[in-house]
């Protein structure tokens, strides 16, 4: 009877560990962690590397982080060299198989997606560039949408026991995420042609999404910060042919854009960028509703 009790403890006790076991996701992005617990849902945990207020070309491989992606069974970037200066250095620290380059747990959000700005020619001396193309897809709606299903996908390589769970959670996002986008489409159709001034070429997907015109950007050259010298190469040009908005992302420096805003008249906004990068962005269909507010707030001429 005794040895039957300890049996029956034993068998609760693996039983209660493996219901409560959850995949491990890390992200490398805010976008990334929120689109893996919408698909995930209860079923999995998750950790951003990065968050809103964090340049994610420069952090820190910090040991904290190779602590937790030792532990991922899902790695989710954003790709294309935007990670290039850290990753690398947390994927050999952790040395864990399961998320290597190849392998399921490896996902690059952005090669799956059409990229933009892909250059022909390789020079470091233009600045900050990107051989594999802009990796800033998540300001694309559409590119989520994408991300999304491949995101179910290897969450179903990787936990074959639950693949109903994750396929019936895409479908409720992949819905829910059409219907939103239409919405936003319909709202920003005022936009397409309206000229913009940028800080970094965060916003390209953004533009291709919208239609809207980059026409100059705050730094001279990708990753450069501005220098006095451009700006006043700006100040110039926005006298002549001025553009309807100044646009950043919440960690850039906002002197740049305020001095230009305050020279020529033409208003500066801090768009959130990812998820977090506002107060009314704490979520991935919000931060798609606090973008399109703002643009539509300072763009739309028939509102």
């Amino acid at each position: 009877m005794k040895n039957l009790l300890k049996l029956l403890i034993l068998l609760t006790a693996v039983f209660s560990s493996l219901v409560q076991a959850k995949l491990n996701v890390f992200a490398c992005e805010p976008e990334w962690a929120a689109l893996a617990e919408v698909i995930g849902g209860d079923l999995v945990k998750t950790t951003s590397a990065t968050n809103a207020l964090q340049d994610p070309h420069y952090i820190q491989a910090r040991p904290s982080l190779i602590a937790k992606i030792r532990k991922a069974d899902l790695l989710v970037c954003s790709g294309s060299e935007l990670e290039i200066g850290w990753l690398p250095l947390l994927l050999r620290k952790g040395n864990n198989p399961k998320i290597q380059t190849g392998k399921p747990g490896n996902l690059m959000a952005s090669q799956f997606v059409r990229r933009l700005d892909i250059p022909t020619v390789l020079d470091r001396a233009q600045g900050d560039m990107h051989s594999q193309g802009n990796p800033h897809i998540q300001t694309n709606p559409h590119n989520i949408a994408i991300v999304a299903s491949v995101v179910a996908e290897r969450l179903q390589q990787i936990d074959p026991g639950n693949a109903d769970s994750y396929q019936q959670n895409l479908a409720e996002f992949l819905q829910q995420w059409n219907q939103a986008i239409t919405g936003w489409e319909q709202r920003a159709a005022n936009l397409r042609g309206q000229e913009i001034v940028v800080h970094h070429k965060s916003w390209v997907y953004l533009e291709d999404w919208l239609g809207l015109v980059e026409v100059a950007t705050l730094e001279s050259k990708p990753g450069i910060p501005p220098s006095g010298a451009h700006l006043s190469q700006l100040l110039a040009q926005m006298k002549t042919k001025p553009a309807k908005l100044i646009i950043r992302s919440p960690y850039q420096d906002a002197k740049a854009s305020a001095w230009l805003s305050e020279k020529t008249g033409i208003p500066a906004t801090l768009l959130p960028f990812t998820v977090g990068g506002s107060d009314n962005a704490n979520d991935l269909f919000k931060l798609f509703d606090e973008t399109i507010h703002l643009l539509v707030i300072h763009l739309d001429t028939a509102e």
